[in-house]
């Protein structure tokens, strides 16, 4: 069974920074890309950044510029690096591992910018 677990969340003040990590466990092949979504409260879910097998990289308008995804562990451990974060990052951010077999989610984590 496929588990995936985000952490590095947490509370940090406007401007600064957080480094999320995403690790997936267990038999997981296939892997064709792998993304951060986020989930601000009475917002639908977004894409912040996705990274396919083919090195290409989308990032949303909000964070370019701010936020790098990148992975490591043949595929099996992601990362987003938020720098210069604002207040209106806040939201429960999503790790995912789009694979042949179908997509994997992680539970979230929460980032909170004050302000």
């Amino acid at each position: 069974q496929v588990q995936v677990v985000e952490s590095g969340g947490g509370l940090v003040q406007d401007g600064g920074f957080l480094r999320l990590s995403c690790a997936a466990s267990g038999y997981i092949v296939g892997i064709s890309a792998v993304g951060w979504y986020r989930q601000a409260p009475d917002k639908q879910r977004e894409l912040v950044a996705r990274l396919n097998n083919g090195s290409n990289i989308d990032y949303s308008d909000s964070v370019k510029g701010r936020f790098t995804i990148s992975r490591a562990n043949a595929w099996k451990t992601v990362y987003l690096q938020m720098n210069s974060l604002k207040p209106d990052d806040t939201a429960v951010y999503y790790c995912t591992f789009e694979t042949t077999r179908g997509n994997y989610w992680g539970q979230g984590t929460q980032v909170t910018v004050s302000s």
